[in-house]
Protein backbone atom coordinates (compact mmCIF):
# COMPACT_ATOMS: atom_id res chain seq x y z
CA UNK A 1 0.00 0.00 0.00
CA UNK A 2 1.36 3.40 -1.01
CA UNK A 3 1.05 6.36 1.35
CA UNK A 4 0.45 9.94 0.31
CA UNK A 5 -1.33 13.12 1.30
CA UNK A 6 -3.90 15.47 -0.19
CA UNK A 7 -3.57 19.21 0.17
CA UNK A 8 -6.60 21.33 0.99
CA UNK A 9 -7.88 23.63 -1.73
CA UNK A 10 -8.29 26.59 0.59
CA UNK A 11 -5.55 28.57 2.33
CA UNK A 12 -1.95 28.01 3.37
CA UNK A 13 -0.78 26.23 0.23
CA UNK A 14 2.87 27.36 0.35
CA UNK A 15 3.16 26.30 3.99
CA UNK A 16 1.59 22.96 3.09
CA UNK A 17 4.17 22.45 0.34
CA UNK A 18 6.94 22.88 2.89
CA UNK A 19 5.37 20.02 4.86
CA UNK A 20 5.11 17.90 1.70
CA UNK A 21 8.86 18.35 1.14
CA UNK A 22 9.45 16.96 4.63
CA UNK A 23 6.99 14.13 4.00
CA UNK A 24 8.84 13.27 0.80
CA UNK A 25 12.01 13.01 2.87
CA UNK A 26 10.42 10.45 5.19
CA UNK A 27 9.07 8.40 2.33
CA UNK A 28 5.54 9.30 1.18
CA UNK A 29 4.74 8.24 -2.36
CA UNK A 30 1.99 10.57 -3.63
CA UNK A 31 0.65 14.09 -3.14
CA UNK A 32 -2.72 15.16 -4.51
CA UNK A 33 -4.12 18.64 -5.03
CA UNK A 34 -7.87 19.13 -5.26
CA UNK A 35 -9.76 21.67 -7.32
CA UNK A 36 -13.19 23.05 -6.52
CA UNK A 37 -14.09 26.77 -6.63
CA UNK A 38 -10.61 27.64 -5.37
CA UNK A 39 -7.20 28.37 -6.82
CA UNK A 40 -6.74 26.00 -9.75
CA UNK A 41 -4.90 22.74 -9.05
CA UNK A 42 -2.58 23.00 -12.05
CA UNK A 43 -0.54 26.06 -11.07
CA UNK A 44 -0.13 24.65 -7.58
CA UNK A 45 1.03 21.28 -8.90
CA UNK A 46 3.57 23.05 -11.09
CA UNK A 47 4.89 24.71 -7.95
CA UNK A 48 4.99 21.30 -6.23
CA UNK A 49 6.84 19.78 -9.17
CA UNK A 50 9.63 22.33 -8.70
CA UNK A 51 9.82 21.78 -4.94
CA UNK A 52 9.86 17.96 -4.96
CA UNK A 53 11.91 15.35 -6.76
CA UNK A 54 10.39 11.91 -6.17
CA UNK A 55 6.72 11.93 -5.10
CA UNK A 56 4.02 11.28 -7.65
CA UNK A 57 1.77 14.27 -8.34
CA UNK A 58 -1.97 13.78 -8.70
CA UNK A 59 -4.97 15.98 -9.39
CA UNK A 60 -7.69 15.09 -6.98
CA UNK A 61 -9.64 15.92 -9.13
CA UNK A 62 -10.08 18.09 -12.26
CA UNK A 63 -13.73 18.43 -13.34
CA UNK A 64 -14.19 17.20 -16.90
CA UNK A 65 -16.62 20.02 -17.74
CA UNK A 66 -14.38 23.00 -17.10
CA UNK A 67 -11.66 22.31 -19.69
CA UNK A 68 -11.83 20.87 -23.18
CA UNK A 69 -10.56 17.29 -23.51
CA UNK A 70 -7.57 18.48 -25.54
CA UNK A 71 -6.67 21.08 -22.90
CA UNK A 72 -6.86 18.41 -20.19
CA UNK A 73 -4.45 16.31 -22.26
CA UNK A 74 -2.11 19.26 -22.93
CA UNK A 75 -2.09 20.19 -19.24
CA UNK A 76 -1.35 16.64 -18.15
CA UNK A 77 1.47 16.36 -20.68
CA UNK A 78 2.90 19.66 -19.46
CA UNK A 79 2.83 18.63 -15.80
CA UNK A 80 4.31 15.26 -16.67
CA UNK A 81 7.12 17.10 -18.46
CA UNK A 82 8.00 19.53 -15.67
CA UNK A 83 7.83 16.71 -13.09
CA UNK A 84 9.94 14.27 -15.16
CA UNK A 85 7.14 11.74 -15.53
CA UNK A 86 5.61 11.93 -12.05
CA UNK A 87 2.08 13.07 -12.90
CA UNK A 88 -1.24 11.23 -12.78
CA UNK A 89 -4.33 12.91 -14.21
CA UNK A 90 -7.18 12.63 -11.72
CA UNK A 91 -10.54 13.37 -13.36
CA UNK A 92 -14.10 13.55 -12.11
CA UNK A 93 -17.44 15.09 -12.85
CA UNK A 94 -17.53 17.14 -9.65
CA UNK A 95 -21.20 18.07 -9.22
CA UNK A 96 -23.85 20.55 -10.32
CA UNK A 97 -23.07 22.82 -7.37
CA UNK A 98 -19.59 23.56 -8.75
CA UNK A 99 -20.01 22.94 -12.48
CA UNK A 100 -23.22 24.91 -12.92
CA UNK A 101 -22.97 27.22 -9.91
CA UNK A 102 -19.38 28.41 -10.37
CA UNK A 103 -18.60 27.72 -14.04
CA UNK A 104 -22.04 28.15 -15.59
CA UNK A 105 -21.63 24.96 -17.62
CA UNK A 106 -24.47 22.41 -17.92
CA UNK A 107 -23.91 19.27 -15.88
CA UNK A 108 -24.95 16.70 -18.47
CA UNK A 109 -24.07 13.21 -19.74
CA UNK A 110 -21.39 12.45 -17.10
CA UNK A 111 -20.79 8.87 -18.24
CA UNK A 112 -20.56 9.60 -21.95
CA UNK A 113 -18.39 12.65 -21.49
CA UNK A 114 -16.01 10.85 -19.12
CA UNK A 115 -15.43 8.01 -21.58
CA UNK A 116 -14.83 10.40 -24.47
CA UNK A 117 -12.49 12.64 -22.48
CA UNK A 118 -10.33 9.65 -21.55
CA UNK A 119 -10.21 8.42 -25.15
CA UNK A 120 -9.25 11.86 -26.48
CA UNK A 121 -6.54 12.39 -23.84
CA UNK A 122 -4.89 9.10 -24.68
CA UNK A 123 -5.04 9.91 -28.38
CA UNK A 124 -3.36 13.29 -27.78
CA UNK A 125 -0.54 11.69 -25.75
CA UNK A 126 0.08 9.21 -28.57
CA UNK A 127 0.45 12.27 -30.84
CA UNK A 128 -2.28 11.06 -33.15
CA UNK A 129 -4.06 13.53 -35.38
CA UNK A 130 -7.38 14.23 -33.70
CA UNK A 131 -10.09 12.70 -35.81
CA UNK A 132 -12.67 11.98 -33.16
CA UNK A 133 -16.36 11.68 -33.85
CA UNK A 134 -18.02 11.21 -30.49
CA UNK A 135 -21.51 11.98 -29.29
CA UNK A 136 -20.30 14.85 -27.10
CA UNK A 137 -17.01 15.90 -28.73
CA UNK A 138 -16.09 16.14 -32.40
CA UNK A 139 -12.48 16.89 -33.29
CA UNK A 140 -11.89 18.72 -35.47
CA UNK A 141 -15.16 20.61 -35.42
CA UNK A 142 -16.85 19.87 -38.78
CA UNK A 143 -16.29 22.69 -41.27
CA UNK A 144 -20.01 23.26 -41.71
CA UNK A 145 -20.32 24.01 -37.98
CA UNK A 146 -17.35 26.34 -37.69
CA UNK A 147 -15.26 28.89 -39.54
CA UNK A 148 -12.06 26.86 -39.71
CA UNK A 149 -10.92 24.31 -42.28
CA UNK A 150 -12.01 21.27 -40.30
CA UNK A 151 -8.39 20.12 -40.39
CA UNK A 152 -7.12 17.69 -37.77
CA UNK A 153 -4.12 18.58 -35.59
CA UNK A 154 -1.73 16.71 -33.33
CA UNK A 155 0.20 17.74 -30.22
CA UNK A 156 3.35 19.62 -31.23
CA UNK A 157 5.46 18.48 -28.28
CA UNK A 158 6.58 14.93 -27.64
CA UNK A 159 5.21 13.93 -24.21
CA UNK A 160 7.52 12.32 -21.67
CA UNK A 161 5.10 9.39 -21.66
CA UNK A 162 2.60 8.34 -24.30
CA UNK A 163 0.39 6.83 -21.59
CA UNK A 164 -0.02 9.12 -18.60
CA UNK A 165 -2.04 7.35 -15.89
CA UNK A 166 -5.65 8.46 -15.45
CA UNK A 167 -7.64 8.03 -12.26
CA UNK A 168 -11.33 8.82 -11.97
CA UNK A 169 -13.32 9.93 -8.94
CA UNK A 170 -16.57 7.98 -9.06
CA UNK A 171 -19.32 7.11 -6.57
CA UNK A 172 -22.44 6.01 -8.44
CA UNK A 173 -22.81 2.42 -9.70
CA UNK A 174 -22.48 3.19 -13.42
CA UNK A 175 -19.64 5.68 -12.87
CA UNK A 176 -17.69 3.13 -10.83
CA UNK A 177 -18.31 0.45 -13.45
CA UNK A 178 -16.95 2.76 -16.15
CA UNK A 179 -13.92 3.60 -14.00
CA UNK A 180 -13.11 -0.07 -13.43
CA UNK A 181 -13.32 -0.57 -17.19
CA UNK A 182 -11.23 2.30 -18.57
CA UNK A 183 -9.12 3.98 -15.86
CA UNK A 184 -5.75 3.29 -14.28
CA UNK A 185 -7.04 4.35 -10.86
CA UNK A 186 -10.22 4.96 -8.90
CA UNK A 187 -10.67 7.77 -6.34
CA UNK A 188 -13.74 7.19 -4.14
CA UNK A 189 -14.42 9.65 -1.32
CA UNK A 190 -15.31 8.95 2.35
CA UNK A 191 -14.33 5.29 1.91
CA UNK A 192 -15.84 2.91 4.49
CA UNK A 193 -13.83 -0.32 4.03
CA UNK A 194 -16.28 -2.73 5.62
CA UNK A 195 -19.15 -1.51 3.44
CA UNK A 196 -17.26 -0.91 0.20
CA UNK A 197 -17.96 -4.32 -1.30
CA UNK A 198 -21.68 -4.02 -0.57
CA UNK A 199 -21.85 -0.55 -2.14
CA UNK A 200 -19.48 -0.94 -5.10
CA UNK A 201 -18.60 -4.64 -5.47
CA UNK A 202 -20.97 -5.44 -8.32
CA UNK A 203 -19.96 -2.31 -10.25
CA UNK A 204 -16.25 -3.01 -9.88
CA UNK A 205 -16.76 -6.60 -11.00
CA UNK A 206 -18.81 -5.59 -14.05
CA UNK A 207 -16.23 -3.00 -15.10
CA UNK A 208 -13.30 -5.36 -14.56
CA UNK A 209 -14.94 -7.90 -16.89
CA UNK A 210 -14.64 -5.37 -19.75
CA UNK A 211 -11.21 -4.03 -18.75
CA UNK A 212 -8.28 -4.13 -21.16
CA UNK A 213 -5.60 -6.29 -19.49
CA UNK A 214 -2.97 -3.81 -20.71
CA UNK A 215 -4.27 -1.33 -18.13
CA UNK A 216 -3.09 -3.55 -15.29
CA UNK A 217 -4.65 -3.66 -11.85
CA UNK A 218 -6.91 -0.80 -10.81
CA UNK A 219 -5.18 1.50 -8.31
CA UNK A 220 -7.72 2.20 -5.54
CA UNK A 221 -6.82 5.65 -4.18
CA UNK A 222 -8.55 6.51 -0.92
CA UNK A 223 -8.36 9.50 1.42
CA UNK A 224 -8.51 9.26 5.22
CA UNK A 225 -8.02 11.63 8.14
CA UNK A 226 -5.12 10.62 10.38
CA UNK A 227 -4.26 10.95 14.08
CA UNK A 228 -2.40 8.30 16.04
CA UNK A 229 -2.24 8.23 19.84
CA UNK A 230 -4.01 7.38 23.05
CA UNK A 231 -5.37 10.91 23.42
CA UNK A 232 -6.65 11.80 19.94
CA UNK A 233 -10.35 11.01 20.34
CA UNK A 234 -11.14 14.72 20.14
CA UNK A 235 -9.69 14.82 16.61
CA UNK A 236 -12.77 13.03 15.28
CA UNK A 237 -14.55 16.37 15.58
CA UNK A 238 -11.93 17.97 13.32
CA UNK A 239 -13.09 15.78 10.41
CA UNK A 240 -16.78 16.57 10.79
CA UNK A 241 -16.94 19.98 9.02
CA UNK A 242 -15.87 18.47 5.69
CA UNK A 243 -18.34 15.60 5.98
CA UNK A 244 -21.12 18.05 6.86
CA UNK A 245 -20.23 20.30 3.91
CA UNK A 246 -20.28 17.47 1.39
CA UNK A 247 -23.25 15.51 2.73
CA UNK A 248 -25.26 18.63 3.46
CA UNK A 249 -24.17 21.31 1.06
CA UNK A 250 -22.67 19.88 -2.14
CA UNK A 251 -25.82 19.72 -4.20
CA UNK A 252 -29.55 20.17 -3.99
CA UNK A 253 -31.87 17.59 -2.46
CA UNK A 254 -31.92 14.55 -4.70
CA UNK A 255 -28.77 15.66 -6.55
CA UNK A 256 -26.08 15.28 -3.88
CA UNK A 257 -23.80 12.32 -4.59
CA UNK A 258 -22.22 12.46 -1.13
CA UNK A 259 -25.59 12.39 0.59
CA UNK A 260 -26.46 9.36 -1.56
CA UNK A 261 -23.24 7.63 -0.51
CA UNK A 262 -23.90 8.21 3.20
CA UNK A 263 -27.37 6.76 2.66
CA UNK A 264 -25.94 3.67 0.95
CA UNK A 265 -23.61 3.26 3.91
CA UNK A 266 -26.68 3.03 6.16
CA UNK A 267 -26.78 6.62 7.45
CA UNK A 268 -29.83 7.78 5.51
CA UNK A 269 -31.74 9.44 8.34
CA UNK A 270 -28.60 11.17 9.61
CA UNK A 271 -27.73 12.32 6.09
CA UNK A 272 -31.21 13.79 5.68
CA UNK A 273 -30.83 15.68 8.95
CA UNK A 274 -27.39 17.02 8.05
CA UNK A 275 -28.68 18.19 4.67
CA UNK A 276 -31.75 19.81 6.20
CA UNK A 277 -29.64 21.76 8.69
CA UNK A 278 -26.93 22.71 6.19
CA UNK A 279 -29.30 23.99 3.54
CA UNK A 280 -31.13 25.99 6.21
CA UNK A 281 -27.89 27.79 7.04
CA UNK A 282 -27.49 26.02 10.40
CA UNK A 283 -23.99 24.79 9.63
CA UNK A 284 -22.79 24.36 13.23
CA UNK A 285 -25.75 22.12 13.98
CA UNK A 286 -25.12 20.18 10.77
CA UNK A 287 -21.53 19.56 11.83
CA UNK A 288 -22.67 18.42 15.27
CA UNK A 289 -25.11 16.00 13.62
CA UNK A 290 -22.30 14.05 11.91
CA UNK A 291 -22.01 10.82 13.92
CA UNK A 292 -18.70 9.69 15.41
CA UNK A 293 -19.33 6.26 13.91
CA UNK A 294 -19.20 7.60 10.35
CA UNK A 295 -16.03 9.59 11.02
CA UNK A 296 -14.31 6.71 12.82
CA UNK A 297 -15.00 4.22 10.05
CA UNK A 298 -13.84 6.50 7.23
CA UNK A 299 -10.62 7.60 8.94
CA UNK A 300 -7.51 6.49 10.82
CA UNK A 301 -7.93 8.06 14.24
CA UNK A 302 -7.03 6.35 17.51
CA UNK A 303 -4.34 4.33 19.30
CA UNK A 304 -1.73 2.39 17.32
CA UNK A 305 -3.60 -0.89 17.66
CA UNK A 306 -6.85 0.57 16.35
CA UNK A 307 -5.12 2.29 13.43
CA UNK A 308 -3.38 -0.99 12.54
CA UNK A 309 -6.78 -2.71 12.49
CA UNK A 310 -8.20 0.01 10.26
CA UNK A 311 -5.25 -0.29 7.89
CA UNK A 312 -5.88 -4.02 7.62
CA UNK A 313 -9.53 -3.30 6.80
CA UNK A 314 -8.49 -0.88 4.04
CA UNK A 315 -6.11 -3.48 2.61
CA UNK A 316 -8.80 -6.15 2.75
CA UNK A 317 -11.13 -3.81 0.83
CA UNK A 318 -8.57 -3.51 -1.97
CA UNK A 319 -7.07 -0.09 -1.22
CA UNK A 320 -3.66 0.30 -2.86
CA UNK A 321 -2.97 4.02 -2.27
CA UNK A 322 -3.89 5.86 0.94
CA UNK A 323 -3.93 9.67 0.96
CA UNK A 324 -3.87 10.81 4.58
CA UNK A 325 -4.79 14.17 6.04
CA UNK A 326 -3.15 14.61 9.47
CA UNK A 327 -5.59 16.12 11.97
CA UNK A 328 -3.21 18.54 13.60
CA UNK A 329 -2.08 22.14 13.35
CA UNK A 330 1.52 21.22 14.21
CA UNK A 331 3.85 20.22 11.33
CA UNK A 332 6.05 18.09 13.61
CA UNK A 333 3.02 16.15 14.82
CA UNK A 334 1.84 15.64 11.25
CA UNK A 335 5.21 14.17 10.31
CA UNK A 336 5.14 11.94 13.38
CA UNK A 337 1.71 10.61 12.45
CA UNK A 338 2.88 9.79 8.92
CA UNK A 339 6.11 8.16 10.09
CA UNK A 340 4.20 6.06 12.61
CA UNK A 341 1.63 5.10 10.00
CA UNK A 342 4.34 3.74 7.74
CA UNK A 343 5.46 1.38 10.51
CA UNK A 344 1.92 0.01 10.79
CA UNK A 345 1.38 -0.78 7.10
CA UNK A 346 0.32 -4.40 6.38
CA UNK A 347 3.13 -6.47 4.90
Amino acid sequence: MRIGTQLAYAGGFKDAVGLVVEMERIGIDVVAVAEAYSFDAISQLGYLAAKTSRVELLTGVLPIYTRTPALLAMTAAGLDYVSDGRFTLGLGTSGPQVVEGFHGVPFDAPLGRTREVVEICRSVWRRERLNYDGKHYQLPLPAERGTGLGKSLQLINHPVRSRIPISIAALGPKNVELTAEIADGWQPVFFYPERAREVWGDSLKAGAAKRDPALGKLDVIVGASLAIGDDVEDRLAWAKPQLALYIGGMGARGRNFYHNLATRYGFGEVADRIQELYLAGRKTEAIDAVPDELVRNTSLVGPRGLVAERLAAYAEAGVTTLLVGPLTAEPDEALRYVEELRTLLPT
